[in-house]
């Protein structure tokens, strides 16, 4: 049984230019212990999903369809739907996300131990010097040197490397089945990268969670990931192993992706290939796919074959696609 199915996950926002479709009917699962990540330009959708079902959408203005079922100790339960007050008893115990940016996810007129208190009482009736020890022990494990007397310091006096740590910390307070990093390594240098990125995989195996790792970057994918979604205009494209999504890459829109990164086993000075265009309006996607306007292989289809859209099937075991062009090849 998967720790997380999510099926047919749809989110529309309603703007005074029109209805932006973000999410479009994604489904995936995703397995105890296992990293997936989510891949594709701003705007596809990666996080407006998790932020979905972790129910951070602001509901006025947002219609959430679909089903999004969480494996917990009691048993499956649906988010999708539940209400503002369950959620909370889940959301940062049985499900934990670290933002994108911690100087804005981390409040600063209050210091770094009164905010990994509040998270660990928040879901345990336990007196404030249990919940300040494991504030202390949090940072320490996930590297902040002199964890005790740092729990007294507020966030502009951490560096960003440090307060990324500070927001894995939090997250893992409560031991979650399921850890969302939303670019956990953005505005990070590369070695601090390196360092975000080994702390995630020995903590995963440590605490034996399941992590969505949120992305724009292929290169980062390589040594974190088990699987790869590849999204774009809301919707799912491409879904692999990532061994077999970086030696057999099939939608067009992946290939580009791959293509765009600096290697090192390329010829000096060889070019980066280039998408072309831009990513399609999420308020008028049309009946079509939504890559065919930036495709340099459209022209292999029969005229107007990309005015439909085309379905996600697989081609091989555990690979899917979503294009035209593998048709012949899938299977429903």
């Amino acid at each position: 049984m998967s720790l997380l199915s999510v099926r047919d996950l749809r989110v529309e926002f309603a703007t005074p230019d029109g209805v932006v479709k973000a999410v479009g009917g994604v489904s995936f699962e995703l397995n105890a212990g296992e990293t997936l990540a989510l891949v594709g330009e701003s705007g596809s959708g990666k996080s407006v999903s998790n932020l979905a079902y972790m129910g951070l959408l602001p509901m006025g203005k947002t219609t959430i369809s679909g089903s999004v079922l969480l494996q917990t100790d009691e048993g499956q339960v649906e988010l999708i739907g539940m209400s503002n007050d369950d959620l909370r008893k889940i959301r940062g115990k049985e499900i934990a996300m670290i933002f994108q940016d911690p100087m804005s996810a981390l409040h600063p007129y209050y210091s770094i131990g009164d905010q990994l208190i509040e998270a660990h009482q928040a879901h345990n009736e336990v007196a404030k010097s249990v919940s300040r020890a494991r504030a202390a022990e949090l940072l320490s494990l996930v590297g902040v040197a002199n964890a005790e007397d740092r729990l007294s310091a507020y966030p502009h006096q951490f560096s960003g490397g440090m307060r990324q740590r500070v927001m894995i910390a939090m997250a893992l307070m409560n031991n979650p089945k399921v850890l969302i990093a939303d670019e956990p390594t953005t505005a990070l240098d590369v070695t601090i990268q390196a360092q975000i990125l080994k702390l995630l995989r020995e903590l995963q195996k440590q605490f034996q969670m399941a992590v969505i790792l949120i992305t724009h970057d292929l290169g980062v994918v390589a040594g974190a990931a088990d699987r790869v979604n590849v999204m774009y205009g809301g919707r799912l494209v491409e879904s692999a192993e990532v061994n077999e999504l970086y030696e057999n890459p099939m939608m067009p829109y992946t290939v580009g992706l791959l293509e765009s990164i600096p290697r090192m086993d390329e010829a000096h000075g060889k070019r980066l290939r280039t998408i072309p265009g831009q990513p399609p309006s999420l308020i008028k996607l049309g009946d079509g796919c939504a890559f065919a306007a930036r495709c340099d292989r459209k022209s292999e289809l029969p005229t107007g074959k990309c005015d439909t859209s085309p379905e996600l099937k697989a081609v091989s075991a555990g690979h899917l696609v979503r294009c035209h062009l593998f048709e012949s090849k899938g299977k429903s």
